[in-house]
């Protein structure tokens, strides 16, 4: 049986020191991170060096042009660092790691890191379109480096890093359908407004409709005249005390069944479709982690094992239906909301792998019982 893999390779600009990772997507499963494992190949001139190797959460909060007089936005947590070479143990390398060193010969050496479980999720702030240099938001980097010890500070020439993201995958079971009921009565008349707002379902995939079923029971004497849905993306930067914000991604506004007078119902269904392509201009929008400037989509939903697993330099995106009932000037407005989930399905296989930005040379090579790895590419500027 013959498999197909993908590799990411990135060199050191003087050349002495090249990294490959199988991937540069790690799945969170709540409980545990996914290893972070990969290969670094040295130059016979270093091999009386020391290489270590660091995973860093760089965490930006504001726009780098407004870095002056000393300010820095961007904080970098060293979520773990440890000696690759000379190796400190002998562990047990994996499937691909064995046929990279069988490949690339003696100079090739296996290494592992394991992230937090409370380890933000690698997110990404949308710039304004007048906005420069690196976006906010959390990002990931692996990074190899020649030095003395793991506080060493490090040369440009000799040292190689790559981006990668940590992710979440949707759970493979559905959870409570939604449904919520509110109510609203009148100071001066009688009676009172009914809404009920149910979801066909709690979990919903990028791309796919979201169903708002709406029923409303006018049993006051106001009139409603229209109503209005959206999906709002809740965004909680949680560095900050007041770093809450909600932006509508996606809404419906319409006058269809409208005016529902005293005594009268309404039951109807509405569609909403979250999507990046319909918020491309909308600055601040969270997106998920991006490996350079390759299209992405908007920011999977946060989950947490517990709410208190809340680690100060992340962002928590979360979703949620709102329809609103606009009765006029007097009659002012009901409004009921309901959250739900919205995430990528877990893939299939070998799972979806990012893909190469400009400074990782990709690399295919078939892998089954006979066949080695056939491995080109060119050194990164």
């Amino acid at each position: 049986m013959v498999f197909n893999f993908r590799v990411y390779k990135k060199q050191s600009p003087n050349g002495k020191i090249t990294m490959y990772l199988g991937k540069r997507d790690f799945v969170d499963h709540i409980s545990g991170v996914e290893p972070i494992d990969g290969v670094v190949v040295l130059d016979e001139d270093y091999k009386d060096r020391k290489i270590f190797g660091q995973i860093i959460c760089s965490f930006r909060y504001g726009r780098e042009e407004d870095e002056v007089m000393g300010l820095n936005f961007q904080k970098d947590l060293f979520l773990a660092s440890e000696q690759v070479y000379p190796p400190p143990d002998k562990g047990e390398a994996t499937k691909l790691q064995e046929r990279l060193m069988r490949k690339l010969g003696p100079n090739c050496f296996p290494f592992r890191f394991t992230l937090p479980p409370s380890a933000p999720a690698s997110v990404t702030l949308q710039p304004g379109s007048d906005d420069e240099g690196q976006p906010c938001g959390v990002h990931y980097y692996v990074k190899l480096f020649i030095g003395e010890n793991e506080t060493d500070r490090t040369h440009k020439r000799s040292t190689v890093s790559m981006a990668i993201r940590k992710v979440q995958y949707a759970p493979s079971k559905q959870g409570r359908q939604p449904c919520t009921v509110v109510r609203k009565d009148f100071m001066m008349s009688p009676g009172e407004l009914e809404l009920e707002v149910t979801l066909d379902k709690q979990l919903y995939h990028h791309g796919e409709k979201i169903a708002v079923n709406i029923c409303i029971r006018n049993n006051s004497n106001k009139v409603v005249k229209k109503l209005k849905a959206m999906v709002q993306q809740g965004v909680d930067v949680v560095l900050f005390q007041n770093g809450q914000y909600r932006t509508t991604v996606a809404s419906i506004e319409t006058q269809e069944g409208c005016p529902i007078n005293p005594g009268s119902s309404l039951q109807k269904v509405i569609f909403l479709l979250p999507l990046l392509s319909s918020n491309k201009e909308r600055r601040g929008i969270a997106l998920d982690g991006q490996l350079k400037k390759l299209d992405t989509n908007l920011a999977s939903t946060t989950l947490l094992a517990t709410p208190d697993q809340r680690d100060a330099f992340g962002i928590i995106v979360s979703y949620a239906v709102k329809v609103k009932l606009y009765l006029g000037a007097l009659g002012g407005e009901l409004s009921a909301e309901l959250p739900f989930v919205l995430m990528h399905p877990k893939p299939n296989g070998k799972g979806i792998l990012a893909k190469a930005d400009s400074e990782a040379d990709v690399e295919m090579f078939r892998q089954d019982t006979v066949a080695e790895p056939e491995i080109e590419g060119e050194k990164c500027e």
